[in-house]
């Protein structure tokens, strides 16, 4: 991979040669202009406003417009000679927790190469420190004409760099939430859950522009002199009323797409509005209310009387066993004495 850019990384008073690659690259189609009547190119050509010729890149060199139009030519060696350290140098400012670095300030990634064998040792070095920290290094570096800000962390065997815009150049999202009150139910919220658990995780290896490849069908037909393939009818989208038939809708296709079997899902239904009775309409009071309110009466009165015949008769029967039991007891102690008074006799006359 060819180098963008060498310098060294100052960490501290350590200093390491690096030379700056390119992390990404595009795969996208690019198109050229075309004169559309006979195909000719379409060129722009760089032209000398005071000569009024054509110039080569080799001639082509940088300048500052003035204000008042004039312009101030700046040279390679001028840039070079900036009275700031980051002129070739990322210079090492902070180490702080990745999650502080919020994912709207990250720009374009590179790879930072160890430049030379010297290099080794303290590549080496700020490599492990920031995987055994697990921070990020946040620096300095001038690159294409500017100071900028940056991220260094590690990846694999190798550092990497993210160019971060400056905190001053990342807008607030100010209009962009809505402005009504919404409230969100639980009822939606599970279902939301739900959709997002049947879609799960993926593999972001197994993503591919889909786009390009299409485009890539077109230019191959075009070039052999076929027709282009045809555009399937994409289904149009229905307009939403129900927030929570979208997302059962959503999730069961979710299921269905990755074949798994649909699950019995409760039906959520919205109750309708509990009517409220006006306090000037009178109650109800027919004739099923005052005849149930007197057969209750009447049972009530019933029961009461014959729990009192029940009592008077168990009463009744308890004075007359209780009157046969003392009787019995009377009958039996006549009874005895007359046998004692007989014994007393007999042994009287023997005497």
């Amino acid at each position: 991979m060819r180098s963008i850019w060498n310098g060294a990384i100052s960490f501290g008073l350590v200093s390491i040669p690096i030379k700056l690659v390119n992390a990404t690259e595009s795969h996208s189609i690019s198109f050229r202009q075309i004169h559309t009547e006979d195909g000719g190119r379409i060129r722009y050509r760089k032209v000398c406003e005071l000569e009024d010729r054509e110039v080569t890149q080799g001639e082509i060199g940088k300048g500052y417009e003035d204000a008042d139009g004039t312009i101030i030519p700046i040279t390679d060696d001028d840039l070079s000679h900036l009275p700031i350290p980051t002129a070739r140098t990322i210079e090492i400012v902070a180490f702080v927790p990745e999650e502080r670095i919020d994912p709207l300030q990250m720009g374009a990634a590179y790879y930072l190469a160890a430049s030379g064998a010297p290099a080794a040792k303290p590549y080496t070095l700020l490599r492990e420190a920031l995987k055994r920290s697990n921070r990020v290094a946040i620096a300095k570096y001038a690159l294409r004409g500017r100071e900028r800000l940056g991220m260094l962390r590690v990846v694999g065997d190798a550092i990497a760099m993210h160019g971060l815009l400056w905190p001053d150049e990342v807008r607030a999202p100010e209009g962009v939430a809505p402005d009504a009150g919404v409230t969100v139910r639980d009822q939606e919220l599970d279902l939301a859950d739900a959709l997002m658990d049947t879609l799960g995780e993926i593999d972001l290896d197994d993503l591919h522009d889909e786009y390009r490849e299409a485009l890539e069908e077109v230019i191959a037909a075009k070039a052999a002199g076929e027709a282009p393939p045809e555009t399937p009818e994409p289904s149009a989208p229905g307009k939403v009323l129900d927030l929570m038939a979208a997302l059962e809708n959503s999730v069961r296709a979710a299921r269905e797409s990755r074949g798994e079997e649909p699950a019995e899902e409760a039906e959520v239904r919205t109750l309708p509005p509990r009517k409220t009775a006006s306090r000037g309409t009178p109650k109800e009071t027919g004739g099923k209310k005052s005849t149930s309110t007197a057969a209750k009466k009447t049972a009530a009165k019933k029961t009461a009387a014959s729990a009192k015949k029940s009592t008077a008769k168990s009463d009744q029967s308890g004075k007359k066993s209780a009157a046969k039991g003392t009787a019995k007891k009377s009958a039996a102690k006549s009874t005895g004495s007359k046998s004692t008074t007989k014994k007393t006799a007999s042994r009287r006359r023997s005497a």
